[in-house]
């Protein structure tokens, strides 16, 4: 009989101990925990230490919650008016505005380092946790290990992960605050774990790059990621505007060119200058809104590419901060 290294044989004989819900088949236990000993091995060759692996994985079991929440994701088509109304709120923008006028000093500090307005801050901060008011409290760990194992997009998941383990390794975040959503995205940015390893920031430099709880952190966390996706300091997302009708949507001209085809804005306000590229945006189908947006609207889509969620998120924090 051939020897199982010894994590495996642990992992392994965890396994039948294990409470496993009532969609579990007895193979899935032996998959699981064979999903596991994969990942040990794995950190293992990626030099994180044995016992950060050994203490993050012991006793995991795979979560029936979150496959249900992975499974049970509709297919819904929803509208812009629709979307906007649920997420750009009276309630949220007056939440915005009292955090703005309570913390403007750090939010002119992180505009001076990284480019990146408050606005434009604040409005991916209250989508994504309504301004840390909620970010998830799923064990990050377990979330990924279920997904990785079962879930239908198992590479990706397992590798976040294992980013999960190096994020152990540092010794500057407790395997019990790496909480998220029940995807795995953590903390007030809903950063996944490659992200955070990434972009996160130790703003205040107390020597933690805490997105959970520490407000700096997470705002210049942020701010960082679209610097490095590439955001220009001082050009905006776009602007609501008119347009005669049959303007095309689908492609990019300077903005000069537009003003010349009778697209107007809706409010006074300063403008990018005349040779910057610019796309008219109509959100859906069967919304008469239109937008004029800039290249800094695609780096709001690299966070998440949805033109509702970027869309959204320029008018929060224009709403917000005025």
């Amino acid at each position: 009989m051939r020897l199982l290294p010894r994590r495996r044989v642990l992992l392994l004989g965890a396994a039948a101990a294990w409470p496993w819900p009532a969609w579990a088949a007895p193979a899935d236990g032996a998959r699981f925990a064979a999903f596991l000993a994969g990942v040990a091995r794995a950190a293992g060759a990626a030099g994180i230490p044995e016992r950060v692996t050994d203490e993050a994985l012991a006793g995991l079991t795979p979560s029936a919650r979150v496959l249900a929440l992975t499974q049970a994701q509709p297919e819904l088509v929803e509208t812009w008016a629709a979307y906007r109304a649920a997420h750009v709120t009276a309630r949220r923008i007056g939440q915005g505005r009292a955090l703005f006028m309570q913390d403007g000093a750090l939010f002119n500090a992180i505009g001076t380092e990284y480019g990146v307005p408050a606005s434009v801050l604040l409005g991916i901060w209250g989508l994504e946790s309504n301004y840390g008011a909620f970010s998830g409290n799923f064990p990050v760990l377990r979330a990924l290990a279920t997904l990785g194992c079962f879930g239908d997009r198992p590479g990706f998941f397992r590798a976040e992960l294992l980013d999960a383990l190096r994020i152990l390794a540092t010794g500057r975040v407790p395997a019990a605050e790496l909480t998220g959503s029940y995807a795995g995205a953590m903390g007030q940015p809903q950063f996944m774990p490659s992200t955070y390893l990434r972009y996160a920031v130790d703003f205040d430099g107390d020597g933690r790059r805490d997105i959970w709880t520490d407000r700096s952190d997470v705002l210049a966390s942020i701010a960082n990621y679209l610097r490095a996706h590439g955001w220009r300091a001082g050009l905006p997302w776009g602007l609501p505007v008119s347009a005669p009708p049959a303007l095309p949507t689908d492609e990019t001209r300077p903005l000069a060119a537009w003003r010349r085809a009778g697209v107007r804005p809706l409010a006074p306000g300063r403008l990018p200058p005349d040779s910057t590229p610019a796309s008219l945006l109509r959100p859906d189908s069967s919304s008469p809104d239109l937008f004029l947006v800039f290249t800094n609207f695609q780096v709001i889509r690299a966070y998440n590419r949805s033109n509702f969620y970027a869309l959204s998120v320029g008018l929060l924090g224009d709403d917000v901060v005025g």
